[in-house]
């Protein structure tokens, strides 16, 4: 693989065109900072769409066709089983990554691919994308700088009124797991970032299947689960998630964060898995952040694309990566 060009934007290849993909791609592409140069997905019309965002893009049958293209960079958008030797096959070959999460299904998986990233010096980025909301980030910020004085609790929710549409994300070899490894990745991310990754000292959960307690990671894939996180910092963190939940309404998701100078919220409005709120709270007064809307669903890959495009090379914030992955591993334990 050539070096990054600082004539020309980077080369891009996109491997999974689906609708995720696809969206990722056109926020990528409306970004202007790269230019997509192959295409890669099984689903001829998926292909076709993309084609339609990228029209010099070529389309080739498989990864490794793709990297004979000459790429800078890849976004991977497949199915979970395949992120991690997928970005490992593309970082040996000197290609920097963008994944959908998760991008291992396991702790070890995603600590070979954090160090292939380091070992090539290469750019790795996963699509952690509510971090990327205005409102999660003037959070950050606020409490970051102390707004919320010593935060010792947490509360965080995703139930999601309905399940995926795909049967591998019901096949525990092939997903990792259910409901917390789809929707309670991006809880705990969000929790350990906003605190600045503080330690995770204990780990309790049930595991749900159709009302059935799970025992073992391969006994099947949960519907819902409830969980609870001591940090080092003495916070408790209560998470819940769940496919198919009866909540009355699409979804319910909110990240609360309390503390011994105020409270903060980010919670999304009316059932909406896109619009949200954020708040800060001080006795019974509040404080609106952010309203919708808010178009933050590619903003991750797009500054993904942003850094690649200024050369940006390996960073070594990628190992908390790895912090949020055995952080889930406890949670199946």
């Amino acid at each position: 693989m050539s070096a990054i060009r600082r004539e020309l934007k980077p080369r891009v290849g996109f491997l999974g065109v689906g609708w995720i993909g696809r969206n990722r791609m056109e926020a990528i592409v409306r970004s202007e900072q790269v230019q997509v140069v192959g295409l890669c997905d099984p689903s001829g019309d998926a292909v076709r769409e993309a084609q339609a965002l990228a029209p010099g893009a070529k389309c080739v049958e498989s990864l490794d066709a793709l990297l004979d293209l000459g790429l800078d960079g890849l976004v991977i958008a497949t199915p979970s089983a395949v992120h991690a030797e997928q970005s490992l096959r593309a970082l040996e070959r000197g290609v920097a990554v963008f994944c959908q999460k998760p991008l291992g299904r396991t702790a070890p998986e995603v600590r070979r691919v954090v160090d292939a990233a380091r070992a090539e010096d290469r750019l790795l980025g996963v699509d952690l994308s509510y971090r990327f909301t205005t409102g999660m980030r003037r959070l950050h910020e606020r409490i970051q700088a102390g707004a919320l004085g010593h935060v010792y609790a947490v509360n965080l929710v995703f139930h999601n009124a309905y399940g995926p549409d795909k049967p591998w994300f019901y096949d525990p070899r092939q997903a990792g797991g259910g409901c917390v490894m789809d929707l309670g990745i991006h809880l705990v991310d969000l929790a350990l970032w906003t605190l600045g990754f503080p330690a995770v000292e204990a780990v309790s959960t049930r595991r749900f299947a159709q009302g059935r307690p799970l025992g073992s990671r391969e006994e099947g894939v949960e519907d819902f689960a409830a969980a609870q996180l001591l940090l080092g910092t003495g916070a408790s963190v209560q998470l819940a998630c769940s496919w198919k939940l009866p909540a009355g309404c699409d979804a319910v998701i909110e990240a609360a964060f309390y503390g011994t100078k105020g409270g903060a919220a980010f919670r999304n409005v009316d059932g909406s898995f896109y619009d949200f709120t954020a708040d800060v709270f001080q006795g019974t007064k509040r404080e609106r952040l952010s309203t919708p809307p808010d178009a933050w669903g590619g903003r991750a890959a797009v500054a993904w694309a942003t850094r690649l495009a200024k050369g940006e090379r390996f960073d070594a914030e990628a190992e908390r990566l790895v912090d949020v992955a055995t952080t889930l591993d406890r949670l199946y334990a």
